[in-house]
């Protein structure tokens, strides 16, 4: 018997908004949707474009607060860039570094439902 990672799953407040930062800050594109027929759920699938793993967007209508409770934040993706100094900067400048550890040489970005992304350096 074998397993493969497929995908992992956020929930989210403003699918079009958070679709917008996963493009932006991490280059990942839209590579198949599933809306319930009723309207009550939409599910987003992005990707890299190199591996096969996939982020699940999840949007629920009938929802019934503000935010997500994401507890102390302890779980989180975890991405790796070729470019450390190109990804801070454009983190940056979009403002959603939200903590860094230079003694680790990572940092974390967080998206618009507060769930935390730490970006690494690629191995060498």
């Amino acid at each position: 018997m074998n397993f493969q990672f497929a995908h992992y799953n956020y929930n989210v407040m403003d699918l079009e908004k958070s679709i917008r930062f996963y493009q932006e800050a991490l280059g990942l594109k839209e590579t198949r949707r599933k809306e319930a027929a009723d309207g009550s759920f939409i599910l987003v699938y992005l990707g890299d474009g190199t591996t096969g793993f996939e982020l699940e967007l999840t949007w629920l209508r009938d929802w019934g607060k503000d935010h997500y409770d994401l507890g102390d934040n302890e779980i989180h993706l975890a991405f790796t860039t070729d470019n450390m100094e190109a990804a801070h900067k454009k983190h940056k400048e979009m403002g959603c570094i939200c903590y860094e550890n230079p003694d680790m040489g990572i940092y974390f970005i967080s998206d618009p439902d507060n769930y935390w992304i730490e970006i690494i350096p690629g191995r060498k």
